[in-house]
């Protein structure tokens, strides 16, 4: 009998998850997508990329409330004015961007389109499992992993017991050998002998030749790899993050306000140094955008604005004394727009995702090492790239016997003599 109501509690358990899980996979995702792109939802989201909304795919995968999604849905201020916590949350975390209203939605038309969104995003990680890591992608280097490190340090212990072990054993041999007694020293022998010559375990260990040449080996591999260590990251400012005369919160203005660092860093699509934006810049926002703020002050204060009066005056104006955070070294050529117009590589493969960091730091090592790793892993996209096309028609001059001029490989650009 207790067998049986056993069964019956775990088969009644059984199908309300199958119920639930069903509940939650209901919905036609083909009617999804197209309830999703009627209604103009691309407009605002992407499924694996944040836009003006959150990435829904994500976000959707981790969300296992349906109802409160479809609620968010039909009128997201009601959640937001009724004290909703999550509501609240992503409601500030988007700079109070407010969601259209779609009422007319269906519990049924959501229940598609959340289907349509998980089913994609599952296609996404699919195809992205298959296809390895993206083209162009660095991987980076993090050296060996934790559990390596305390194999090895397990092994090195368990050879110094192996070693003990072994000289007792030879001692002991040794003794049998020559007719001595196999009995252990009294206690009292060795506190004798120990208060008769407080060195006297030292001295032992010392004429342990075996014990002290592992002892010493240890000791030259542990100090070599930790010099080789300091040497290596000499001059390695990786991490380094220096406060500047003006904070400068990039997760709000590339994050948030999804602003292209071209817009401030405008060298970096078109010559050597990336640059860093004039405060004129600034003030295509900050003339009328948070005038209370003080690190805004700092700003006007440079340019010697009045806001009052809106006017400038240049015998106030100094200039902003930034701190710089990426530098090579002066034997290092490096050109932001053949790696950015050419090679279309995003800034975020090497600065890190700036669009989350509220204060800049250097995110990659930028050693000859990394450089190299990433120019054996890229591939290198020429269709539709006006270098590479040009280089393949120079080739098939030479190829032709045409004769071909330092102008044709681009030997009169500024930037080939003047960096």
């Amino acid at each position: 009998m207790i067998f049986k109501q056993f069964s019956k509690t775990v088969l009644l358990l059984a199908c309300f998850t199958v119920w639930g899980i069903s509940a939650k996979a209901q919905g036609d995702a083909a009617k999804g997508e197209a309830a999703f792109k009627s209604n103009n939802c691309t407009s605002c989201h992407k499924i694996d990329a944040r836009s003006t909304g959150p990435a829904l795919g994500p976000t959707l995968a981790s969300e296992t409330d349906d109802k409160w999604v479809a609620k968010w849905i039909h009128d997201s201020q009601a959640l937001v004015k009724a004290g909703d916590k999550k509501a609240n949350d992503i409601f500030n975390q988007y700079a109070q961007t407010v969601m259209p209203s779609f009422p007319g939605l269906s519990d049924g038309d959501i229940a598609d389109i959340l289907a349509y969104v998980r089913a994609d995003w599952k296609k996404i990680q699919d195809d992205k499992a298959k296809a390895g890591p993206a083209a162009g992608a660095v991987v980076e280097d993090k050296g060996p992993s934790n559990l390596a490190v305390y194999a090895l340090i397990g092994v090195i212990v368990i050879a110094l017991i192996i070693i003990l072990v072994l000289n007792k054993v030879i001692a002991t041999l040794e003794r049998l050998l020559s007719g001595k007694r196999l009995l252990p020293v009294e206690e009292d022998e060795v506190v004798e002998e120990a208060a008769a010559d407080k060195y006297a375990l030292l001295k032992r260990v010392i004429k342990n030749k075996k014990l002290v040449f592992f002892i010493l080996f240890c000791g030259t591999i542990a100090m070599g790899s930790w010099t080789w260590v300091i040497l290596w990251d000499t001059h390695v400012p990786q991490g380094y993050q220096p406060v500047q005369p003006i904070k400068f919160p990039h997760d709000l203005h590339a994050g948030v306000m999804q602003i292209q660092c071209q817009y401030c860093h405008t060298g970096a699509f078109k010559s050597k140094n990336a640059s860093i934006p004039s405060l004129n810049v600034c003030m295509n926002c900050h003339k009328t955008v948070k005038t209370e703020s003080p690190e805004i002050h700092k700003i006007y204060d440079a340019l010697g604005y009045d806001p009052e009066t809106q006017k400038y005056d240049s015998l106030k104006a100094r200039p902003i004394q930034w701190i710089r955070i990426h530098n090579l070294p002066d034997f290092a050529y490096f050109n932001h727009s053949q790696h950015v117009k050419v090679g279309g590589i995003k800034c975020q493969q090497c600065h890190g995702p700036v669009e989350t960091m509220k204060e800049v730091y250097q995110y990659s090592p930028l050693t000859m090492k990394w450089c190299i790793q990433c120019h054996k892993r890229t591939d290198i996209n020429m269709k539709g790239n006006k270098y590479y096309e040009n280089m393949i028609a120079v080739h098939d001059l030479i190829k032709k016997g045409v004769k071909v001029t330092p102008a044709q490989l681009g030997g009169i650009e500024c930037g080939k003599c003047h960096y």
